[in-house]
């Protein structure tokens, strides 16, 4: 059996994780997420917003797992159109339900993350029964060499009592006096090196960051962009978690992580701040130019499914297909969305939106 090269600590780690860069860097990151938050509750119906913005999340935590889709395939996937298959963005459209699972999962605990939370991502990422692993055997491996450079826990009752800490420290705030993000940071390291899951930690671990900011009150609803930075900075990323089970460099961690919150509540207000202006300018010209068609639900189904068709406007007005029809054909009359067609099915394109999503985010 492979033996692991790391103890699993316990948390906090006996180290000074309040150092002056790590304060400093708090500070910053800090105040870009209480920036994000206030401007996100500007956004009347919270739903838009993780609805969209968790899709581009998906989209750039797969990236990380070479699961690489594009933002039309993405939009595509999410209409069930007849004959357009993409496997890559079905992968992505499930990381995406695994995050409002986990968040409703959270409200209805009353603010929990629990290990059942986790393994019933883990189920629907997988699309499989299971949960934390059982058999030994489990080694990371550098992609390019093939060499090993970790072995996380290899027995399963270690994983299980490694796991069940995990969770108490998650959710026990009187464990640690600790700002919630340097803690944040310790909980994501500690999840991926017991690395709990035999496939998937990756995604369910940045889908634990969000959901404990969200947790910690630091954001309403879990919207931090935060695999993007990460696909960008991948080398670092794993040279540094690797580097605190080696060296014990737990404030090069701390400092990476703060940073990539910092820039990331910046990036993520930048796409809650378009669709903030463009609902108001799209508001505005709905009154001025159909106002017999004008109405709130209908200006929220169009931000909330950049790719829209007849039957979500159905479910979301409770309309019938032909006034769906007809609302739709007026607005791509109007150039509020194009209009398209997949074989026996129209579908319609809020192409402001999509131009948003890949100016801000760089996506394809």
């Amino acid at each position: 059996m492979l033996k692991p090269i790391y103890a699993i600590p316990d948390l906090p780690p006996q180290v000074n994780l309040e150092t002056v860069p790590v304060l400093k860097a708090l500070a910053r990151a800090n105040r870009a997420l209480a920036e994000l938050k206030g401007r996100a509750a500007t956004i009347p119906n919270q739903g838009i917003l993780i609805d969209t913005l968790s899709l581009q999340e998906a989209k750039a935590s797969s990236e990380i797992e070479n699961i690489v889709t594009t933002q039309d395939e993405l939009f595509q996937a999410d209409l069930h159109l007849e004959g357009v298959d993409s496997p890559a963005a079905k992968e992505v459209a499930l990381y995406r339900d695994a995050v409002k699972l986990g968040y409703d999962h959270l409200r209805q605990s009353g603010g929990l993350i629990t290990n059942r939370t986790l393994i019933e991502m883990f189920r629907l990422l997988k699309r499989r029964d299971g949960g934390f692993r059982v058999t030994p055997g489990t080694a990371l491996k550098n992609d390019s060499t093939g060499e090993v450079v970790y072995v996380p826990p290899q027995d399963a009752r270690e994983i299980e009592a490694a796991m069940v800490a995990l969770e108490r420290f998650v959710n026990q705030d009187e464990l640690s006096a600790l700002d919630p993000l340097i803690k944040m940071a310790l909980i994501h390291h500690q999840f991926e090196s017991i690395h709990p899951f035999p496939d998937g930690n990756g995604r369910i671990g940045r889908i634990l960051n969000v959901l404990y900011l969200t947790r910690a009150g630091l954001l309403e609803i879990p919207i931090l962009y935060l695999s993007r930075h990460i696909t960008r900075t991948k080398a670092d990323y794993y040279r540094l978690l690797q580097m605190v089970r080696t060296q014990g460099a737990w404030e090069e961690w701390v400092l990476y992580m703060l940073g990539a919150v910092a820039e990331t509540a910046q990036t993520t207000l930048a796409l809650v701040e378009g669709m903030r202006v463009q609902m108001a300018a799209a508001k505005k010209r709905m009154r001025d130019e159909v106002p017999n068609l004008y109405s709130q639900d209908l200006l929220n189904n169009l931000f909330r499914h950049p790719y829209t068709r007849i039957e979500f406007v159905v479910k979301d007005l409770g309309v019938s297909r032909q006034t769906a029809a007809k609302y739709l054909d007026l607005l791509a009359e109007k150039g509020f969305v194009a209009k398209h067609r997949s074989g026996r099915s129209n579908y319609y394109v809020n192409e402001a939106l999509v131009r948003l999503f890949l100016d801000v985010s760089g996506g394809r």
